[in-house]
């Protein structure tokens, strides 16, 4: 038969790993929140657990269990908040609170005020169910379009436990008392199953952990260390997904690219500090003038690339108007040892010619900005194709575009 002591000794010590487990990842994601909260609940619950085993040395006395039964449900508590915290809830301490007053202040009144084993054991088990009967919905329902792998692990896990108290709710109502500091063998294995499905839901809170982080470094990836916004490799997966959304509806969208005019000087003359300077107010300036849905991205050194969805030509050489005007503005108020920015843009649309192949439509955006700097810089231009030949005309080996500039 499974010794009860031996197996709450096996829980505190594996609670104890699993709290110096997540000590590690705070220490090293200090702005992952959830992992102080899960934290703190291991640890809470190797505490309560070891108060909990006093009851066996001390064989006279309730008191251990009503403390380890405390902090116990606090623990629980503790990981509930550290769920409300992963998904970016509010945190409060008020319901923990509240949860543990209540539920110690009933333990003990069932302890030293009317003696009651069933009673104790219904209002631990409400209270060891409830934090996690509350944070059920958070765990399970989609974010973001997904479920989170680690979370769906931990709120089957979560599941169990409940179905587990709700038997000893049960149980304990209908005069059957399954205590788990009993030494019968369905005792022993319901300590066991609930050592094992707690370190379960830690594993789950781990996985969270580890998709939140891998994500982040993902989007870290897709990023301008300079600007903050796209790089190059977030530009081309954007333009895949937008190239194939098009192919499919047949639905146009545009594509700017911007050259800052003169930046060699800029870094020549006054350093590359001011000229970094100048690529961070760029990106700012451009932003305002960008609508919800809108990609700006830095392709390298003072090129970038605005992605326009579901945008016609027109509408893309109207957002090239906007970066101009809001460029030309600042320029004007630029005093004293401000540098002025001012750009070239070229515009082009996709068309059912491009098909599937962001390359064709960059490098189409890319003549229009060749003819925007030839041009005389400070303007942009629209990548047209030319209009179809009438039937019965000669077909060029090489069919010509019309680039048309604006000022």
């Amino acid at each position: 038969m499974l010794s009860v002591p031996t197996l709450w000794t096996a829980f505190v010590i594996n609670f104890l790993a699993l709290g110096l487990i997540w000590a590690y990842v705070v220490r090293s994601y200090p702005s992952f929140d959830a992992a102080r909260f899960w934290a703190a609940s291991t640890f809470a619950a190797a505490a309560g657990a070891a108060l909990a085993t006093l009851r066996v040395v001390m064989t006279d006395s309730l008191s251990p269990l009503l403390a380890g039964g405390s902090v116990l449900i606090f623990a629980a508590c503790l990981a509930a908040m550290g769920i409300e915290r992963f998904f970016g809830r509010p945190v409060t301490w008020r319901a923990t609170l509240l949860i543990t007053g209540l539920s110690s202040a009933g333990l003990a009144f069932f302890i030293f005020g009317y003696d009651s084993m069933a009673m104790r054991i219904s209002i631990y088990s409400i209270a060891q169910s409830l934090p996690l009967l509350l944070s059920l919905k958070l765990l399970l329902r989609p974010h973001d379009g997904r479920v989170n792998p680690g979370a769906r692990l931990a709120g089957i896990v979560a599941i169990l436990i409940i179905a587990i108290y709700g038997v000893r709710l049960v149980a304990g109502l209908a005069g059957a008392e399954l205590s788990f500091a009993g030494v019968s063998p369905l005792q022993s294995a319901l300590v066991l199953v609930l050592v094992f499905l707690s370190m379960a839901l830690n594993f789950g809170f781990l996985l969270m952990a580890m998709d939140r982080l891998r994500n982040e470094v993902a989007d870290l990836a897709l990023l301008d260390d300079l600007t903050g916004v796209g790089n190059r490799r977030h530009l081309l997966r954007r333009l895949t997904e937008e190239c194939a959304r098009s192919v499919r509806s047949a639905e146009p969208f545009a594509l700017l690219v911007i050259d800052l005019d003169g930046f060699k000087g800029i870094n020549d003359t006054h350093g590359h500090a001011a000229g970094d300077a100048c690529l961070q107010h760029f990106t700012l300036m451009a932003q305002t003038r960008l609508r919800p849905g809108d990609l700006l991205a830095r392709t390298g050194g003072d090129e970038f690339c605005i992605v326009l969805p579901f945008s016609t030509l027109r509408e893309g050489a109207m957002i090239a108007r906007r970066v101009l005007e809001i460029c030309r503005v600042d320029a004007e108020q630029c005093v004293g040892t401000d540098i002025p920015i001012a750009v070239s843009i070229g515009v082009a649309q996709w068309t059912p010619g491009i098909g599937a192949f962001p390359d064709r439509l960059i490098a189409a955006a890319d003549h229009a900005l060749y003819e925007a700097k030839k041009n005389g810089r400070n303007g942009y231009a629209c990548f047209e194709p030319a209009p179809p030949l009438a039937a019965g005309l000669e077909i060029p080996a090489r069919p010509e575009m019309d680039l048309r500039q604006r000022a």
